[in-house]
């Protein structure tokens, strides 16, 4: 549409206004109403009786001081079939007001007409086609990959010349960066409000009113983050650039209720614009928010919380400390054994020691990648043995013969039906075959989704491990632990219960890296064995160049 016709359009719409204005201004002042007054929803639907002005009106009449209600149409009144007959038939009655609608020719002073039913149905059907035709154009642009949300993420800004487009609003994006930095250090979304809070930074609310957009009421104390409002920022998937539709719905075009929809019916498309967090850092964070870490009653979080589990009956190891809160006696437990002392033993651990073990396998395992890289992808691989690839290719198998068999059933099911509509089959005879075959299709579809997720995770196994191969040639060298570092690499540790060998206590644990699983690093034997074998075979390739 041109400039011009949008001027003419906007003049047109502002005459309409005017001249409904002037129609219900003009009845009051040939009937001798007095003391008017004009009650204006403009851009509420009218299937919803919860308009602000409505409602005020509706107010002042149970208070007796509205005597009559005037309306261009009757339309105006709502288009609710329900509500408008419960109004006229009963609540307008009640309070002695009466009703006018000029452009249809009512007033509840001569009665109503036995035909008002049928425009109260029409009225309802055309704001039902309306909400159809919106969720249809809806539907159509969610599916083309425009994004839906009229609220973009606080990090981005429209773009002027495409209202569609988001660009990196980089002010913002430096703090949604922060967000996540602080996350993979191990902060969870309340002590990050408060970092944010405490170094001064604006809330959403406080930038969007600082460059100019309407938002909601600003915070009671400035620079004030919410809890709730960092685990949005965290767990919103459009940060590494995806644009995601048809998170929610409504439930009807009456019920104007928003209803989630479960993650599988979303709609996401992928690279529709700049991303400002990596994808990996995202989904790492979202594996660190479905494993959060609560501090204790000291307020603190151990980087090792969440992550140690019993080696005996597999419950979470708690975290705490005591002895006057001193970090150095912190130590985990097991919280069966809490629970109810006759399931579990404490496996109680020190933090103190969990850090010297943990550090002393990364820095193994950080050489041992580094130093035989090739050595260690081969013997990741094979892992996979023969007995392994032999179990693959039954769950292919199994695969394929339960996607058939849901097929077959569609097919059984489509057969029951016609013969049950033709009376080959009975009522009664349909219901226990139809019940049956759902229940069994129910059944192989659970089965196929399982199988489905097992042989994923056995192909990803080659990709994880050059993604872990990656991840170790970013370091040198470790000299000490963080968060981020523990996150990184660290998937779970077992925690078996203490033994006493040769007089020392030892604490077996077994920590499985992402992606990888237990790595077993070789001794100082096998390294010297491994670097003479490698010396041996550099001479041998010498002379033979030579």
């Amino acid at each position: 549409m041109s400039e011009e016709n949008e001027i003419i359009e906007d003049i047109t719409i502002r005459e309409a206004i005017d001249s409904i204005y002037d129609m219900l201004a003009e009845l009051p002042k040939e009937n001798g109403f007095k003391n008017t007054k004009f009650f204006v929803d403009d851009g509420y639907s009218g299937v919803s009786f919860t308009r602000p002005a409505f409602m005020e009106l509706m107010e002042l009449a149970e208070a007796g001081q509205i005597e009559t209600i005037i309306v261009k149409d009757h339309s105006r009144l709502g288009r609710n079939r329900l509500v408008v007959g419960q109004l006229l038939e009963e609540d307008f009655v009640r309070l002695g007001v009466r009703y006018i609608a000029i452009m249809d020719n009512i007033d509840t002073k001569d009665g109503l007409s036995d035909f008002l039913p049928v425009q109260d149905w029409f009225n309802e059907m055309h704001a039902k086609n309306t909400s159809k035709k919106v969720r249809a154009v809806f539907q159509n642009k969610g599916m083309s990959g425009k994004p839906l949300t009229t609220v973009i993420p606080y990090g981005y800004k429209k773009n002027e010349a495409n209202p569609d487009e988001w660009l990196v609003d980089e002010e913002a994006a430096e703090v949604v960066r922060k967000i996540f930095r602080l996350c993979v250090e191990g902060y969870g979304p309340t002590q990050i409000a408060n970092i944010l809070f405490s170094e001064g930074v604006p809330t959403p609310t406080e930038y969007w009113q600082s460059q100019g957009r309407k938002t909601s009421a600003l915070p009671a104390v400035p620079h004030k983050w919410a809890a709730r409002t960092v685990a949005d920022i965290l767990e919103r998937q459009e940060y590494i650039g995806d644009t995601v539709n048809f998170r929610s719905t409504t439930r009807s075009f009456k019920d104007k209720t928003k209803i989630e929809r479960p993650k599988e019916e979303w709609k996401v498309f992928e690279n529709t614009h700049e991303a400002i967090i990596d994808r990996e850092t995202w989904v790492f964070v979202q594996t660190l928010r479905a494993n959060k870490r609560r501090p204790n009653r000291t307020g603190e979080v151990s980087m090792f919380s969440g992550l140690l589990y019993c080696g005996d009956c597999g419950e979470k190891l708690y975290y705490s400390v005591t002895n006057n809160y001193s970090r150095e006696q912190a130590y985990f437990f097991c919280s069966n054994y809490r629970k109810n002392t006759v399931n579990c033993t404490a496996h109680y651990i020190r933090e103190k020691v969990v850090y010297a073990l943990v550090l002393e396998s990364l820095r193994r395992v950080l050489f041992y990648v580094q130093a035989f890289e090739k050595q260690f992808v081969r013997e990741q691989f094979e892992k996979s043995n023969e007995e392994q690839k032999k179990e693959l290719a039954k769950k292919r198998q199994a695969l394929t013969k339960s996607e058939k068999r849901i097929s077959e059933l569609d097919v059984l099911f489509q057969r029951i039906y016609e013969d049950n509509v033709s009376g080959k089959l009975t009522d009664e005879r349909f219901s226990i075959m139809s019940a049956s075959y759902e229940a069994e299709q129910k059944s192989l579809k659970e089965t196929v989704a399982m199988l489905r997720n097992e042989i994923e995770a056995q192909d990803d196994k080659i990709a994880n491990v050059l993604v872990f191969v990656e991840k170790v040639k970013r370091y040198t060298e470790i000299k000490e632990l963080t968060p981020a570092i523990v996150n990184e690499f660290i998937d779970y540790i077992m925690v078996s219960k203490k033994q006493i060998i040769d007089g020392k206590t030892v604490y077996p644990i077994d920590i499985y890296y992402n992606g990888v699983g237990i790595i077993t690093a070789p001794s100082a034997e096998e390294y010297e064995e491994m670097f003479q074998e490698r010396l041996k075979q550099k001479r041998a390739k010498e002379q033979k160049t030579a």
